[in-house]
């Protein structure tokens, strides 16, 4: 394929034929995609679940269908525990260091979201300065064991760049070292050995389809005994940021303050219908087959590259896709907007020519293919 010349990166008057647009158009690594059937569930509860008290049996169901749920997508051991709590997960790294990190972490920082940990670690008084590792943006560095470190702080996908992590613990670690992941953009599209964890926690508007307003975590007994632990030492923590009463709460299976229960209808719906399809192989293989088609095409095309280079760090959720310089990719994102198709912008701190497209659940691989398509059409009349 010809190199097309530049093109005028204020135009948005190409018009895409019908039959090559996608079904869905939405494409946002988060929020992401929440599939219609979803958003009828949420119309359904509206006289029944919405405006109703947290504290009551409906809205507890709605929570013990999330917790068992996510138990058995992922075969959980029966020791470990789904804790929800209310926020996201910014609000879970303040959990986190009030609650679950004893004296000193370890950070991989591989990007924007994998940074931020370690910069609200750093800023707490009552802990040591935390140990990072850094990598650049488009790689993903290794955990190391380290003396001291109690608390190994992992993310199982870096959205802003669109890099995965296989997760496994590090080798040489400390006797009752916690391994943490955030797992924000990769939980319900990336495979993952729950024992491989202490703490594996997100939220549910990405990968599970929801919206805002929870976190998630998976804990184990041994991350439930360190927060008790910490508790026992007599260190204060606010009560809404308190990991043990979210153990407590989510228990009873109901949340410390009221939870946000739209968002908890969309979860529910979202992870039933996977559990429906075959569990972890069809949520994921939905997730594998939709990377397969994007970075085969983008391999195959002469004015793109995916961003990530070496093919097993290659997100299977959120793809970053570079184009040639004499391409705007900017200008493409705009055209592609104009046209329905959205959320294709890169993350803008990166700083690259390059589209960020979502292959979550929920996003159907047909639609990731038709965008290829779209793509090369618009491409070619710029």
């Amino acid at each position: 394929m010809t190199t097309p010349t530049p093109p005028n990166s204020g135009t948005t008057d190409v018009r895409i034929p019908a039959d090559l647009l996608p079904s869905d158009g939405r494409f946002g690594s988060g929020p992401s995609k929440v599939r219609r059937e979803a958003v009828e569930a949420l119309r359904a509860a509206g006289t029944s679940l919405l405006g109703t008290s947290h504290r009551q049996a409906a809205v507890r169901s709605l929570v013990g269908r999330v917790r068992k749920g996510l138990a058995d997508l992922w075969e959980l051991p029966e020791d470990y525990e789904v804790v929800l709590g209310n926020g996201g997960t910014t609000t879970f790294w303040d959990v986190a260091t009030f609650g679950l990190i004893e004296n000193h972490s370890q950070h991989l920082t591989f990007g924007e979201f994998s940074s931020k940990f370690a910069q609200a670690v750093a800023a707490a008084p009552h802990l040591g300065d935390p140990q990072i590792i850094s990598s650049p943006p488009g790689t993903h560095p290794e955990a190391e064991g380290a003396a001291g470190v109690d608390f190994y702080a992992l993310t199982h996908n870096e959205t802003s760049t669109g890099v995965m992590m296989t997760l496994r613990r590090p080798e040489g670690v400390d006797l009752g070292a916690l391994v943490a992941v955030d797992a924000t953009s990769g939980a319900g599209g990336l495979r993952f050995d729950p024992r491989e964890t202490d703490v594996y926690y997100f939220a549910p508007q990405k990968g599970f389809a929801s919206d805002g307003g929870l976190w998630v975590a998976v804990l184990s007994p041994a991350a439930i005994e360190r927060s008790k632990r910490i508790q026992e030492s007599g260190r204060w923590a606010p009560a809404s940021l308190d990991i043990n009463i979210a153990i407590e709460q989510s228990r009873l299976d109901q949340t410390y303050n009221t939870p946000a229960v739209a968002t908890l209808v969309m979860f529910a719906h979202q992870l039933e219908w996977i559990l429906a399809g075959g569990g972890m192989d069809f949520s994921a293989g939905r997730s594998e087959r939709s990377a397969r088609t994007l970075y085969g095409w983008a391999e195959q095309t002469g004015y793109t590259t995916p961003f990530v280079a070496k093919p097993d760090e290659r997100s299977n959720v959120v793809a970053t896709i570079d184009f040639d310089e004499s391409i705007d990719a900017a200008a493409v994102a705009r055209i592609l907007r104009a046209n329905g198709i959205l959320d294709t912008e890169p993350y803008r701190k990166l700083g690259r020519n390059q589209l960020r497209i979502a292959m979550f659940p929920a996003i159907d691989p047909e639609d990731i293919e038709a965008l290829t398509r779209c793509m090369e059409y618009v491409v070619e009349r710029l």
